[in-house]
């Protein structure tokens, strides 16, 4: 693993000069995705699609109680997200490069694990009749981690309306996404165990992922940082 610090440039790193133009980077609750999209759009020059969780005014209510809240906090964030891939599909995507940190499919998983059956059922219908063509990514990135280093992670940011995410939560959110991501072939897909790594503050591990991000234009990828560096 590297631990070169310095600045990346189109001279050191092949990424800046042949990077995918579209960027998701996925993962449950915690895990560190939006905070790695920032950095990665920074790196690159990409614009942002970001999810916007603080404007679902169902959202705090949820994590106070789930069973009365989950349907109309499901259903906001399918409407918002579809309403953003929209208005990305709108645009020439090509014309400049982006970096998300959300895939629409996500909504569906959330769904699965908050709703009962026959809210389930009703979110079904809807999700089928509202979803769009949207755009595929030319990578998705998928951060993994513990459901307790999930859990530790959202407690140390101290959002408020997360204070009350209990780990069970987290677990069967957890597993859900495993599961999702087992199945998925839509795009490249690389898996990193990010449950040691802070792409944040430790820029020798986000190194070591930009230089796999550089390297990885096809098929399923896994990158086990801490291995990688034995």
């Amino acid at each position: 693993m590297t631990t070169d610090s310095s600045p990346i440039s189109p001279a050191t790193n092949p990424l800046i000069v042949d990077a995918p133009q579209y960027i998701v980077v996925e993962g449950a609750i915690g895990v560190g995705k939006t905070s790695l999209t920032r950095k990665l759009a920074d790196t690159l020059g990409y614009e942002m699609v970001l999810e916007r969780p603080n404007e679902n005014p169902f959202l705090e209510r949820f994590y106070r109680a789930p069973k009365h809240n989950a349907l109309p906090t499901q259903l906001y964030f399918i409407f918002q997200r579809i309403k953003q891939l929209q208005e990305l599909k709108q645009d020439d995507m090509f014309s400049l490069g982006r970096v998300a940190d959300f895939l629409l499919e996500k909504d569906y998983l959330f769904a699965q694990v908050t709703l009962d059956d026959d809210e389930f059922r009703l979110y079904q219908q809807v999700y089928s009749n509202l979803k769009i063509d949207v755009p595929t990514p030319d990578l998705v990135i998928y951060l993994q981690a513990s459901p307790d280093v999930l859990m530790s992670r959202v407690r140390k940011r101290g959002v408020k309306y997360e204070a009350d995410i209990h780990p069970d939560y987290l677990r069967k959110l957890s597993d859900a996404y495993t599961a999702y991501f087992h199945r998925y072939v839509e795009s490249p897909l690389l898996i990193v165990n990010a449950s040691e790594m802070n792409f944040v503050e430790r820029e020798e591990h986000y190194l070591a992922l930009v230089e796999q991000i550089a390297i990885t234009r096809s098929g399923r990828h896994f990158f086990n940082p801490l291995v990688e560096a034995l």
